[in-house]
């Protein structure tokens, strides 16, 4: 619930500071007096949309902050949920309101956007009054509300989880559709492709490995003659081995004579004998790699072109070819394989519906059953409230045809104001004050299900009194047992009622030197009390007769 309302320099209030309790709260005082002006400041803390004419005239600047306590598991704490440190038991909204239109927005003093300050005030607070288009007006929230008075929850969600299982099976059976009509088209095409790349069998780097083999034996040709004339000098008929060999062998028959001469000599013709071993063996080898059949040429050009034309037909690079052929035989074997597996996924798809459609209907049963208690309930609550006549009714229109998450029926809430007429739409039927008062029904009767812990009702007992204002009144109260209610009223009946009381005025106060208008905020005693209403009874000259009249109402409240 709100525990404190701060308010500085919007419009007429220059600075407001409101400690709030539970049960229920009435703010009174004359038209004009800027009651309005206190619930658009609060509005703006909720997310409101922002106005520079809403800040005090020769500010830069106003401020609205609201602190509100909620119980744990309330849907306000999980929505501001990542605003809050442990340990933290009240969530603050504040909005700064800048004369130039720009306004800043905070949580716990955590600066958010609009939109999320939105977000968390639509779980904290509701606002109705005579022309509220929020709330229980909307047709969004209708089916919500009958589902939670009814205790759908658990049907709701069984219908949920029918639906996806339905969707998932939908979408495969769509894709596998498209793959098999795909394959069909191109049936001919596919066998023809993958019996081509068959026939090929590349294998990945293939084409890389022919035009480098490819590439030796061109260049072979060329270096082969050069190779063999080098072979021949070191190896051949002109090789220097034979003479070197027979000098080495002349001057180890003298080394007895002059070894330190003749040592060194040999040693270095032996070195050379064996460099020019070396060179023959490198040539030998050389000459064996450039030897090519030109048989083998043409049949790795053959093969080297027959890849490139392949990938060249195919439009990918030569090693996708591999994968290209494993693509074409999967198609292949999809059509071969799909209409087993089409059939299949239709018996599913066919069971899931028929899964979905039974949860469906059995959850339109319980809206049915549970719109007809709400009907009742409600327009019980409607004589008492100058509404007799009236009828309230809820809607449900059911189209099976439709596939939602939430079941295929449209819930809203209409009215017939007076017999004879034709119902429709609460909103589009109902007056300003009749709207108000099917709300209060309607949120009496559902006042234990998931209601916002903080409900305003703003001037909703326009134009009634009597009776009238003091069914509204009651209904209040009985509503404050469950949730915070705040009331801007003009009806003793409703002030009566109430548990907490707050007179809004003008007054003057100074400045600089002159003196401004600006609204004050008073809660009143017992005596105050009684003062406040009997004026609310006899207007401007307050009477003995209205005094007592004013005891009486407080005492029968």
């Amino acid at each position: 619930m709100l525990v404190h309302l701060s308010i500085r320099d919007i419009v007429l209030i220059d600075r407001l500071d409101l400690a709030l309790g539970a049960g229920l709260t009435v703010l009174t005082g004359e038209t004009g007096a800027g009651k309005s002006i206190l619930l658009d400041a609060f509005a703006l803390a909720l997310g409101g949309r922002g106005d520079g004419s809403l800040v005090r005239h020769g500010e830069a600047q106003g401020q609205v902050t609201a602190a509100f306590e909620v119980a744990e598991a309330h849907p306000a704490r999980r929505a501001a949920a990542e605003f809050l440190d442990d340990g933290e038991d009240q969530i603050i909204l504040r909005r700064v309101q800048y004369a130039d239109g720009r306004t800043r927005a905070f949580v716990n003093d955590r600066p958010v956007s609009a939109q999320t300050l939105r977000g968390i005030g639509v779980h904290l607070v509701e606002i109705h009054g005579q022309h509220d288009d929020r709330a229980l007006t909307d047709p969004a929230s209708h089916r919500a509300i009958l589902d939670a008075l009814g205790d759908l929850g658990p049907q709701v969600e069984a219908v949920a989880v029918a639906y996806h299982a339905y969707q998932r099976i939908r979408k495969e059976l769509a894709a596998h559709t498209e793959r098999v009509e795909t394959a069909r088209q191109e049936a001919d095409f596919l066998r023809h492709a993958a019996d081509e790349l068959a026939t090929l069998n590349i294998e990945a780097g293939e084409e890389e490995a022919l035009a480098t083999r490819r590439q030796i034996m061109m260049q072979s040709e060329k270096v082969s003659r050069e190779l063999q004339e080098s072979y021949d000098a070191v190896a051949g008929r002109a090789s220097p081995v034979a003479v070197i060999s027979a000098a080495v062998r002349r001057l180890e028959r003298r080394a007895d004579q002059a070894p330190n001469l003749i040592a060194p000599c040999v040693t270095a013709l032996d070195e050379a004998l064996n460099a020019i071993e070396l060179a023959g063996s490198a040539l030998e080898q050389a000459l064996r790699e450039a030897e090519f059949d030109p048989r083998e040429l043409e049949q790795t050009e053959e093969r080297l072109f027959a890849i490139r034309a392949a990938a060249r037909k195919f439009n990918v690079m030569s090693d996708e070819l591999p994968v290209l052929r494993e693509k074409f035989e999967a198609d292949l074997a999809a059509l071969d394989a799909g209409e087993g597996r089409l059939a299949a996924l239709s018996s599913e798809l066919a069971a899931a519906e028929a899964t979905y459609l039974a949860a469906a209907r059995e959850l339109s049963k319980a809206r049915q059953a549970g719109g007809a208690q709400l009907d009742e309930a409600v327009n019980a609550e409607l004589p008492p409230l100058k509404l007799e006549r009236a009828r309230f009714m809820t809607q449900v229109d059911t189209d099976e045809t439709i596939r939602a998450p939430d079941g295929f029926d449209k819930v809203e809430f209409w009215v017939q104001t007076n017999p004879g007429t034709k119902p429709g739409a609460m909103m589009k039927v109902a007056s300003g004050g009749e709207l108000s008062r099917f709300m209060l029904a309607l949120k009496v009767v559902l006042a234990d299900r998931g209601s916002a812990p903080t409900l305003v009702f703003d001037e909703i007992d326009t134009g009634v009194g009597g009776a009238v204002a003091d069914a509204i009144g009651h209904r209040m109260e009985r509503l404050s047992a469950g949730v915070q209610v705040m009331a801007v009223t003009h009806a003793p009946q409703v002030a009566a009622r109430a548990v907490r009381h707050l007179l809004i005025a003008k007054e003057m106060v100074p400045a600089g030197d002159e003196e401004r208008v600006a609204t004050r905020v008073a809660p009143l005693e017992h005596d105050e009390r009684q003062e406040e209403i009997a004026r609310m009874l006899a207007g401007a000259t307050i009477t003995a007769e209205a005094r007592a009249a004013a005891i009486r109402l407080l005492k029968g409240a």
